[in-house]
Formats: structure tokens, C-alpha cells, sequence
């Protein structure tokens, strides 16, 4: 790879599409944005470039192809050395299902294979596609390349994706545990390796994203033995609007006794519940950190209810790894919420865990490092870096020969 290459990172939702330049061997974003609202009368995008920050207003119901052009017509055209530079797209797609345990370059075969997944995560595999074909069309002569979320927990035992279900179910229709958040927890296992002085393949981490989704992997010899996230993002932890785990039986009382549509069940797991449900009033974490600190008691109790579902999953991955080299918080609320790792501690004390309070409030934007005190299991916060693994993974996947001529060795 040559020194001046860079990737575009693309993170495409139903309504949302998150872009970066990013050197893929520091990880630093030479041009980060987000277009917000997409399809919406309301269409935006803002961008930071050298410490300036800008937005721009798009044309109503603009899509994500519209967010690209403008990063082309806006952003790289006025600075061609950024184009020049560039080697490779690489896309975050969500759902990769059994086909894909690694990234890979996006032809035909690829897209197809994404398209067949889309059922498993359909607000976000067909945003995902329709990203591959308008960045196709901006950069022509530029490879792309597909970072699955799910990919990282393709290493999963059986006896840990399997549901206790039918087995025809898992055999026609794949119905298992997929997990989420696979290019976050891949990252901070090999940060924390980095930091405890071991081999990837040797480190045993237990691994907390925690943002509006939540999602708790156990890491064994750097590989995933198991995560919270099933079949969807919705099993689990509790998280900003999701539920997590819940009696299933509970669809079946909300249709049959209470007459909820499918529609209005799917609505009041996904986008009614978690922090927000409990609370009555926000899914912001630091909304209810401060309402909580006046008093609130719905703030209070949705807290506690997060907290105490967090420790009793850690506890629960202790069984997988039997050694534990450190807990790992990480993700929005995981790096900057003090408060969370505080009360998450709190109930880990039976397994010798013991906070640093000091060390706990320094840990806050953007800062890494151990949170316990000496006589304490490690306990760390690394803030996660997704667009660098896909950055890199992208870098590694590019072709030796590039259509300007250049060569490009694979990582």
C-alpha cells in the first residue's frame, strides 16, 4: 500500500448515510460526515474537513446517491489530491449472514448474496446496496469492498448460535444467532491485546458496545464465542429503544389478548422500548444520567434496569472464556458514561472487581486505558474506531494493479 492512500468508508441506513476518508494505516479521517434524514423532506448532510464544520441543505426525498455526489461535487472536487488518493470504497454492511466470515471485493455474485440476506436485516442491507451502486457510479475505477458486521462471529460454536428451536428452522431457513457490532468488538479485542502486552490470537476479552444499540460479545483467543445480538439487533441487552431479551411469549399475549398488529409489535420492541419505554422520557443516556441526578424515577429505574442486564451478561460470558484478560467498555455510552461503568461495577464485585474512581472519570472523550484498581481484574475503556477496520480490511482487499497504474501491494 502506498503512504498517501486513503479509503472512503461508507455506513449507509434506511435514512442515514455515514462517510469518511480515512489513511488506513493511522486511522485518522481526513473528511468525516453524515447526510441525515434521506428521503425526507428534510434532507441534510454535515461534514467536518480540517476542523471546519459545514452543512448543506439537499433536495427534498434526496436519497443516499444524492450524499455522494455532493461529497464529490463539494468535497473532493475541491481538493483533487483527496481523489487522487484514493484506492478503495469500503461498505459497512450489516448482515452478511452464513455466506461471509471475512470482507471481501463486491462483484456480482457478492451484491447478489447481500440482496439474499436483506430479509435479516432489512432496513439496512438494501440502504447498504443501494450505497454500492451510487458510489459505483461516482468512482468508476475504484474497487469496493464489504465489511460485515456479522462476519466477525462466524467463529461461533454451535451450541452458541443454535436456538433451541425446531432444527429445520436453523437447517430451511437459517434461523439462529447471528450478532452485531462484529467491526467494533474486532477492534477493541486487538486494542486491548496491544494494551495487555498479548498476541491477538491469545487475548480473552469480554467486549461491552454500549450506544442507542447495545451488544456484549465474549472474545476467546481473539475470536467470538459468543454475543448478545441474535437472529436481529433486537436480542439482548436493553438498549435506547430496543428491548433486548423478553419472554416470547409476550408476542403472543400483545396479539392475541391485547390485539397488536405485527407491525405495532415489531414497533414497540424495536423503536418503543429499552431506556426510552422505561423512562417514559428519553433514550439518551445522558439525558437520563441528568434527569436521574433531579430526581426522575423513571430515569432511575431505566438505568438500573440497563446496568443490572449488562452485569448479569458479563457474569454469563465467564462461562465461555473461564479466563478473563479484561472487560472492555467501549461505544458512545460505554467510553464517556462514567455513571454506567460505575453502577455495571457495582454489581461485579463478587468477581473481584473493583473500580478506580478516579481513573473512571478520567476516562471520558476519546481517552483509553484501565478504569480498576491493582487489586482488580483489568477493566478497560478503548474508544472504537469501525471506519478504520473497514479502512484497513478495504486497503488489504485492493487489487496489486490500480487503473491509474499505481501499485498497491496487499496487507
Amino acid at each position: 500500500m502506498q503512504n498517501s492512500s486513503h479509503v472512503l468508508v461508507l455506513n449507509c441506513g434506511s435514512s442515514s448515510l455515514k462517510f469518511a476518508i480515512v489513511d488506513p494505516r493511522s486511522g485518522r479521517a481526513l473528511v468525516s460526515g453524515i447526510g441525515e434524514a434521506l428521503g425526507q423532506a428534510d434532507s441534510r448532510v454535515k461534514w467536518k474537513r480540517n476542523g471546519e464544520s459545514i452543512a448543506k441543505n439537499l433536495p427534498a426525498q434526496a436519497k443516499h446517491g444524492a450524499v455522494i455526489q455532493l461529497l464529490v461535487d463539494e468535497i473532493i472536487a475541491r481538493e483533487p489530491s483527496l481523489k487522487s488518493h484514493l484506492v478503495a470504497i469500503g461498505h459497512r454492511v450489516v448482515h452478511g449472514g452464513e455466506k461471509f466470515s471475512h470482507s471481501v471485493l463486491i462483484n456480482q455474485a457478492v451484491t447478489d448474496a447481500i440482496r439474499e440476506c436483506s430479509a435479516l436485516a432489512p432496513l439496512h442491507n438494501p440502504a447498504a446496496l443501494a450505497g454500492v451502486e451510487a458510489a459505483g457510479s461516482a468512482f468508476p475505477e475504484l474497487p469496493q469492498v464489504a465489511v460485515f458486521d456479522t462476519a466477525f462471529h462466524q467463529s461461533m460454536p454451535r451450541h452458541a448460535y443454535i436456538y433451541a428451536l425446531p432444527y429445520s428452522l436453523y437447517r430451511d431457513h437459517g434461523i439462529r444467532r447471528y450478532g452485531m457490532h462484529g467491526t467494533s468488538h474486532r477492534y477493541v479485542a486487538a486494542r486491548a491485546a496491544e494494551l495487555l502486552n498479548l498476541a491477538f490470537n491469545e487475548v480473552n476479552i469480554i467486549s461491552a458496545h454500549l450506544g442507542n444499540g447495545a451488544s456484549i460479545t465474549a472474545i476467546r483467543n481473539g475470536k467470538s464465542v459468543d454475543t448478545s445480538m441474535g437472529l436481529t439487533p433486537l436480542e439482548g441487552l436493553v438498549m435506547g429503544t430496543r428491548s433486548g431479551d423478553v419472554d416470547p411469549g409476550l408476542l403472543m399475549h400483545l396479539g392475541c389478548r391485547l390485539d397488536y398488529s405485527v407491525k405495532q409489535i415489531n414497533d414497540l420492541l424495536n423503536k418503543e422500548s429499552g431506556l426510552l419505554g422505561i423512562s417514559e422520557l428519553s433514550n439518551d443516556c445522558r439525558e437520563l444520567e441528568q434527569a436521574a441526578a433531579h430526581g426522575h424515577s423513571g430515569a432511575v429505574l431505566a438505568l438500573e434496569i440497563f446496568c443490572y442486564r449488562l452485569a448479569k451478561y458479563i457474569a454469563a460470558y465467564y462461562v465461555p472464556l473461564t479466563d478473563v484478560d479484561a472487560l472492555v467498555f467501549t461505544g458512545g455510552i460505554g467510553e464517556n458514561s462514567s455513571l454506567i461503568r460505575e453502577k455495571v461495577l457495582a454489581h461485579l464485585q463478587c468477581l473481584g472487581y473493583h473500580l478506580d474512581p478516579e481513573k473512571n472519570l478520567l476516562a471520558r472523550f476519546g481517552e483509553e486505558g484501565g478504569i480498576h484498581r491493582d487489586n482488580s481484574p483489568a477493566v478497560l475503556v478503548i474508544p472504537t474506531n469501525e471506519e478504520w477496520v473497514i479502512a484497513r480490511d478495504a486497503a488489504a482487499l485492493v487489487p496489486p494493479e490500480q487503473p491509474n497504474g499505481d501499485s498497491v501491494s496487499r496487507e
